[in-house]
């Protein structure tokens, strides 16, 4: 029997929500693979096991002396250094150490830690496996399967061909470094999937406004999306979260909708604040508090530091943020279909379609998180795949992808070729994991690659899409013309 229309649709959602949660449950591992969310979850374990913010008695912290301990140990065995020192991302403040990390994200984490616990009785000190397996699937393993849901209802709202929403799910879920980073714990998976979820609900209230049904709980929805934002990331996040608000105000033309979204995000940015004044005693963020790196073997100092510039002029921060995209660890180079999102945006820009102030909000969000880093950073983030601050760009990176492939038709093959590429060397990031300390296997082979793929596709004849996309305003001012 043929399918209706409608049946399909439940078939496809049930595959790529299925394919997603296995992903993520194949995904993650029960070892803590560095510093990075050795930090975050020795803030989990002390918050429920010794009820405080201090992580000095964490299994993270120090190795586990006790023999049952040390049958599931918290780090690699590989990894001698590790076991013995355990994580360095960490601030020493009136005699106690605490996490570098931001304190909110482990307040959630710290309740699904205290659920496990009573339902299995096990804590992370003597089963540090099953506590790393089932933190990394509750965090980033979620907002993996958070972030593809909302591309792939997102493909869907901006009308593509099924077989076209499709490619573009599978090619954000497998073909760039989203899987890599859904293996350990991590705060950028988690602004990944609050930023896939805001530009799915700003597309959705665009259409809501044309259709004059503003409704309150959607805006209150998008308030406590920009506010977890912040407290998630407060580099990337307040960023976002002004971008928002401009485009807020402009598509619902009263200053009171956008009021209605500052007062939702509120509760979460007020929370981010008090927790980081009760751990370093500062509104600013407690990691950019130089004095709290003073401890014995910190690797940390004013010269390494995010959030000051560090450049010895323009040129150096030139170059320094291109190759922050461009070079041995860019971020378009380890996201191979994201080549096609820089060709796209001179095309989109010429186009009036309805969602272009969508469009300008992706663009601005991509540039001015980029812009904030390559100012006050030049460590690369540190050691791991690619630039980890970048993550949660896929998802308005994606965003334009969407509305590339809806306009112009000839760009699909081009980047199912880029996808399955980046699916080929995405694999490789997906076995070394967010923390990986090598380049990709032959990875400037793939950027060949890709510059070839992208000139056959600029030779290629330009033909627009008319039947596979809703009318632009172009589209209609012609139409009332004739």
């Amino acid at each position: 029997m043929a399918l209706k229309p409608g049946g399909r649709q439940v078939i496809h959602s049930s595959c790529v929500l299925g394919a997603a949660i296995a992903l993520a449950l194949i995904s993650a591992r029960p070892f803590a693979g560095g510093w990075n969310d050795g930090s975050r979850l020795a803030t989990v374990e002390c918050l429920v096991d010794y009820h405080t913010l201090a992580i000095d008695q964490s299994v993270f912290v120090r190795l586990p002396t006790a023999p049952e301990a040390q049958q599931a140990l918290p780090y690699p065995p590989d990894d001698p250094e590790l076991l013995l020192r355990g994580t360095g991302d960490k601030l020493y403040i009136d005699g106690h150490f605490y996490s570098d990390k931001s304190p909110t994200p482990a307040i959630f984490l710290a309740g699904v830690y205290q659920v496990y616990q009573w339902c299995t009785g096990y804590t992370a000190a003597k089963h540090a496996d099953l506590f790393c397996y089932w933190m990394t699937v509750a965090s980033a393993g979620l907002a993996y399967v958070v972030a593809v849901w909302c591309i792939y209802q997102l493909a869907g709202c901006l009308g593509l061909p099924a077989s076209v929403q499709l490619l573009l799910t599978a090619s954000f879920a497998l073909a760039t470094v989203a899987p890599a980073y859904a293996r350990h714990v991590n705060n950028h998976m988690m602004l990944l999937a609050l930023f896939a979820a805001l530009m799915l609900g700003l597309v959705r209230l665009a259409e809501q406004v044309e259709a004059g049904t503003v409704s309150l709980p959607r805006l209150i929805y998008l308030g406590t999306l920009l506010g977890l934002a912040h407290a998630v990331d407060t580099g990337a996040g307040p960023v976002v979260f002004l971008i928002t608000l401009i485009l807020a105000v402009y598509r619902c033309r009263k200053a009171t909708r956008a009021l209605v979204m500052m007062l939702a995000a509120l509760p979460w940015i007020c929370l981010h604040h008090a927790l980081n004044y009760a751990v370093g005693g500062t509104l600013r963020p407690a990691n950019a508090v130089i004095a709290y790196f003073a401890w014995p073997g910190c690797t940390f100092n004013a010269q390494n530091m995010t959030g000051v510039w560090h450049h010895a002029g323009v040129g150096d921060f030139l170059l320094y943020g291109m190759d922050m995209l461009a070079g041995r660890r860019g971020f378009v180079g380890h996201n191979l279909p994201l080549y096609l999102a820089v060709l796209a945006t001179p095309i989109l820009w010429r186009r009036r379609f309805k969602e272009f102030p969508e469009l300008i909000w992706a663009l601005c969000c991509c540039g001015g998180i980029w812009l904030l880093y390559a100012v006050c950073s030049n460590n690369y983030s540190g050691q791991c795949c690619s630039i980890r601050w970048f993550v949660p760009l896929l998802a308005p990176a994606y965003g334009i992808l969407a509305l590339l492939l809806r306009e112009c038709r000839r760009f699909v093959l081009p980047f199912a070729i880029l996808s399955i590429l980046g699916m080929v060397a995405g694999s490789y990031m997906w076995s070394a994991g967010p923390w990986m300390k090598h380049m990709v296997p032959l990875y400037w082979l793939w950027q060949c690659a890709a510059g070839l793929t992208l000139v056959v596709t600029a030779r290629a004849p330009k033909r627009v899409d008319a039947l596979h996309r809703p009318p632009t305003v172009e589209d209609e001012l012609r139409a009332e013309a004739a």
